[in-house]
């Protein structure tokens, strides 16, 4: 069944090429479907297309499938083209001819609009949701290991004493940042497609701002031409906030590789959360962290990828749009997994508390020693110059007493500052209000 289908039958090959993965990729939609279409019959209802009986009807039979489909019970048949039709056909089985009047006033078009911006939203919030879980645990460990000094590097060189506070807490400031690169494209995504239909509105009296209250849409997309252009800008957007997160967890699980092999011995993992070699008996390979960097450097090329299928698109749909699904989709599952992994990891952490001891990092030091003079009254460049020679002509001796108090160094990391911007961040989607709207929709 197809939706636009008349007297002609597709051929067989164009129709699986055309349907290509769409069945596969709109089973994450289908409970989005049904609260736009709950939203929509009521709103078609309050212009006068649908009687009161029809509605109660329609609705309650649109719950019934939603509760399929929450419930594993849902599946889009195989002649059927993809979630939409599955639901119409459903409807009109079950109810008879008040399920063929839902489609009045919208296209397959807006309806594929704000099923993606619903299942986006639900998404994001789970993303965001652990990004909030892996950012305390980098808080509570920066705090736990304030007091631990260990190398910091310049160039892959020893440069300067750092600490697994900092470490730990730089890395929970980034995902402030990329917190903010999810909440510019929520703000994008949380506006109403419904009721720009093809992309030119309708000539039925639609109220678009009924339906955006429904759904919980912070406001619509006001002009019908720009809702339909919206599609792939959402997306583009959406990945980029995404691989700002990606981009966080590959780097520190980069750093973990590095500072986990003999060489730096800076952290330790268990066993078993290691693999082993099939010939070096020895090996504790980093695996899990291997992979963690390896997915998330592929998601930093989704908008790229997004970019180069939407860029040089006029005005209007296009079925080039079908295909940002089978990129962006999989995406969000293999974030959350490498968010999930990235918290197990971090829950088994292990830190070396001795590093500073071996003599080989003795010049990260050079610069206490340089600041020491110039607080005696040395000028710094004088300073720097004395401490170069003793360092060439082997009379240079540390001073591994840090005092770093500045705000954001070792001793004064500022992270209750840090916490407060995320809370503002992450306050700002408000997940709780969105949930509500939906809970209603469907009790």
């Amino acid at each position: 069944m197809k939706l636009w289908q008349k007297n002609t039958t597709v051929d067989q090959a164009v129709d699986a090429f055309t349907v290509g993965q769409d069945r596969a990729m709109d089973m994450n939609l289908a409970p989005f479907d049904v609260l736009g279409s709950l939203a929509h019959t009521q709103m078609l209802q309050q212009i006068g297309l649908l009687t009161t009986d029809e509605l109660a009807v329609i609705q309650k039979e649109l719950k019934t499938i939603y509760g399929e489909i929450i419930n594993g019970q849902f599946q889009i048949e195989e002649e059927v083209e993809d979630i939409h039709s599955q639901i119409e056909l459903l409807l009109t089985r079950r109810i008879g001819e008040a399920g063929k009047k839902i489609h009045a006033g919208r296209s397959r078009n807006d309806q594929v609009l704000v099923d993606l911006k619903l299942y986006f939203r639900h998404e994001i919030e789970e993303v965001v949701q652990q990004v909030q879980a892996v950012f305390e645990t980098f808080q509570q460990l920066s705090n736990q290991h304030k007091t631990i000094l260990m190398p910091g590097y310049t160039h892959l060189q020893v440069a300067m004493p750092s600490s697994f506070g900092l470490w730990f807490g730089a890395y929970a400031e980034s995902l402030v940042d990329d917190l903010e690169m999810m909440l510019a494209a929520w703000k994008v995504v949380n506006k109403n497609p419904l009721g720009s239909a093809a992309g030119y509105g309708s000539s039925f009296p639609l109220d678009r701002q009924l339906t955006t209250d429904l759904l919980g849409f912070q406001c619509m997309n006001y002009n019908v031409v720009y809702a339909q252009m919206g599609r792939g800008k959402s997306e583009r957007l959406l990945a980029q906030g995404i691989s700002s997160i990606a981009a966080t967890l590959g780097k520190w699980a980069m750093d973990c590789c590095l500072y986990m092999s003999q060489n730096y011995n800076f952290i330790h993992f268990p066993d078993h959360l290691t693999t082993g070699s099939s010939i070096m008996p020895h090996k504790k390979n980093p695996d899990v962290l291997e992979l963690i960097r390896a997915r998330c450097n592929k998601i930093q090329a989704l908008p790229n990828e997004i970019a180069l299928m939407t860029t040089n698109l006029p005005a209007g749909y296009h079925r080039d749009l079908q295909l940002l699904k089978e990129n962006l989709f999989p995406a969000f599952t293999s974030l959350k997994e490498c968010l999930a992994m990235t918290q197990l990891m971090l829950n088994n952490i292990e830190v070396n508390t001795a590093i500073l001891n071996d003599p080989k990092y003795d010049y990260l030091f050079s610069v206490e020693v340089v600041n020491a003079l110039v607080l005696e009254g040395v000028p710094f460049r004088e300073a720097y110059k004395q401490i170069g020679l003793a360092i060439e002509g082997g009379t240079y001796k540390p001073d591994k007493n840090v005092h770093h108090t500045h705000q954001g160094s070792i001793g004064n990391l500022m992270n209750e500052e840090i916490k407060k911007e995320f809370n503002t961040v992450y306050q700002s989607f408000g997940f709780e209000q969105i949930k509500d709207k939906l809970v209603r929709l469907v009790l």
